[in-house]
């Protein structure tokens, strides 16, 4: 150490590294400055860096959902409709529940393989950590992965029940507005525009769907086949006989209000029996509540000081 002090060539290196270490300070603070002063000008002068960050952030968005969608595509084959009809009942089901992008089905069905995966995984690693590690355990653990590969299709089945409630829940509403246009003097095409815009805040799924049949019917398609498609990609009963009712009406040239009125009202009635229906199965669907919460503890509240009381008699006897 001794010998290393004394070296003369010590003191010259240090000094040439701190020497350096300041002009490379002094130096980065000036190209700091420089930086900023650019970008100050850049601003100045329109040419602000936002735009690019907010290009490379799409572009980077863009580059993850190519990604995602590869992905899913190479896992979905695996899992994928041997046939085309049941491919088309696939498609029909992601249309129900409003998923009708080009990459639904095999996001749909990459999601169930990775439920399955991470489903085992998860079992397993549980099995590993929490268990003897016997037969029984192994299996029940890889049985998870097989349970989580249906909730996919429970949550979908779940999606279609509530569009569907949805709309036909808003379609009697919808056709008393139907018919007050119509009575006003709009055409039909007119009065679906008019009513996809008022009822875009208190409906938007039916409020979508009459807004799409719209917009078939200015590209050129004929009524006819925008109502039935408006029909096939929705499967709710109640559009199926409005789409049908209306295709009769302009084939044979009926009041098309008239039949909209009739429509309405069986719609109304038929909600109201639904409403009444659900009213009176409120008693049997309490009854299981009643019994394993609520009469348990008015049990104990009312028999309990008595059965105190008799178990005291009974040991002071």
């Amino acid at each position: 150490m001794q010998e290393l002090l004394s070296n003369p060539y010590l003191l010259p290196v240090c000094i040439f590294i701190a020497a350096a270490l300041g002009l490379w300070s002094v130096a980065d603070m000036f190209v700091v400055k420089s930086n900023e002063s650019e970008e100050r000008l850049r601003r100045i002068q329109g040419l602000s860096s936002a735009a690019a960050i907010n290009e490379s952030k799409s572009q980077r968005r863009e580059e993850i959902k190519q990604w995602v969608e590869k992905t899913s595509s190479v896992l979905a084959d695996s899992v994928k409709p041997k046939t085309e009809k049941e491919a088309n009942k696939l498609k029909q089901q992601l249309s129900y529940a409003g998923l009708r992008t080009d990459t639904a089905q095999s996001m749909y069905l990459a999601t169930k393989v990775c439920l399955l995966i991470g489903g085992t995984l998860f079992g397993l690693l549980g099995v590993g950590i929490f268990s003897d590690g016997t037969m029984m355990w192994w299996v029940m653990g890889m049985a998870v992965g097989l349970l989580l590969f249906f909730v996919p299709g429970i949550v979908l089945g779940s999606l279609i029940k509530t569009r569907k409630q949805q709309i036909v829940l808003s379609m009697p509403d919808c056709l008393d507005l139907l018919v007050v246009c119509v009575e006003a003097g709009l055409g039909l095409d007119h009065a679906m525009r008019k009513v996809s815009e008022e009822m875009s805040e208190s409906n938007p799924v039916l409020a979508y769907e009459i807004s799409l049949t719209n917009m078939h019917l200015q590209m050129g398609r004929t009524r006819e086949e925008s109502l039935q498609d408006l029909s096939d990609r929705n499967g709710a009963e109640e559009l199926t006989s409005l789409a049908q009712m209306l295709i009769q009406a302009d084939r044979f040239g009926t009041s098309i209000a008239q039949a909209l009125r009739v429509q309405s009202e069986a719609l109304r009635v038929k909600r109201r029996q639904k409403a009444e229906e659900k009213a009176s199965k409120t008693a049997v669907q309490l009854l299981f509540p009643l019994v394993l919460f609520i009469f348990p503890g008015i049990f104990v509240v009312l028999v309990g000081p008595a059965a105190i009381n008799i178990i005291e008699g009974f040991l002071n006897n």
